[in-house]
């Protein structure tokens, strides 16, 4: 009896699993001279509709190239596919070589408000390395159309940081990274402190981990409850700092999920630099 319950929870998970692949769709050469990318609809999604979230996450040297397979090595799809529970479109782009340009980002975005229904006062964006950096980039460019944005062990190649004094800012980086160096954080931190332009921004130097560890940070519930705290209809914008992400938080980060996620120290994500 125990054994025929176990295959049906088993049968079960498998079923919810395989159901996530219906629901990732790649769109390709949509935009001239612009990124391909996946697009993830929720299983809820067509009861939500217009009061969708956008998730935009943007990836490391590592996954760039011309196979969009690719960018599902790790993060929120592959997060998806584990069991994590993501309510929102998930924007997912594959930057084909270089810096990500922030114009070819929001293209993706505007293609998406055509096609998809959203909400477009809950657009966020997560990248991790050299998606850090586009991130921080596209966020500065575009302040007025991020809800909240998360960087992970990245910088910003911008002269001009003042846009992201705008949004809702939390930045991770590791004390052990050895591919981007914490400097190049902490020179964005500091650059708004200077300024007085840090109202709305958080920032955690994670002791001891490296640069890959951060990327399970793609992987936790509460990464993504911090997100959806934020809209843009909130006209002061506040940062939401109940939320707490720490390097304990990293060794929890697949509890539960259906199955587990890749090593990090085996995602070794090449850097810009």
């Amino acid at each position: 009896m125990k054994r025929y319950l176990f295959l049906l929870l088993l049968l079960a998970s498998l079923q919810n699993t395989f159901a996530q692949y219906d629901f990732i769709r790649p769109v390709k050469d949509s935009i001239p001279g612009g990124y391909d990318f996946w697009v993830y609809t929720p299983t809820d999604y067509y009861y939500s509709l217009e009061s969708t979230p956008v998730i935009i996450f943007l990836h490391g040297q590592s996954l760039c190239g011309r196979n969009l397979n690719r960018v599902r090595r790790y993060g929120p799809l592959d997060a998806i596919v584990k069991g994590r529970q993501i309510e929102a479109l998930v924007i997912v782009p594959q930057n084909p070589g270089g810096a990500w340009n922030p114009d070819k980002i929001n293209d993706v975005l505007e293609w998406t408000k055509k096609h998809y229904a959203m909400d477009s006062t809950r657009v966020y964006v997560i990248g991790m390395s050299l998606g850090g950096y586009g991130t921080l980039d596209f966020t500065a460019t575009y302040p007025d159309k991020v809800a909240a944005a998360m960087a992970l062990c990245g910088g910003c190649s911008l002269k001009d940081v003042s846009g992201l004094g705008k949004v809702p800012l939390w930045i991770l980086h590791g004390t052990a990274d050895r591919a981007v160096p914490i400097s190049k954080s902490k020179a964005v931190v500091e650059q708004l402190q200077k300024d007085n332009n840090d109202k709305r921004l958080r920032f955690d130097w994670l002791k001891g981990s490296s640069h890959g560890a951060l990327a399970r940070i793609l992987y936790m519930k509460k990464t993504y409850e911090w997100l959806f705290m934020h809209s843009l209809i909130d006209k002061d914008r506040p940062v939401n700092r109940d939320i707490e992400i720490g390097k304990s938080d990293l060794s929890n980060a697949y509890s539960d999920m259906i199955s587990g996620a890749p090593d990090p120290e085996v995602v070794y994500d090449k850097t810009i630099y």
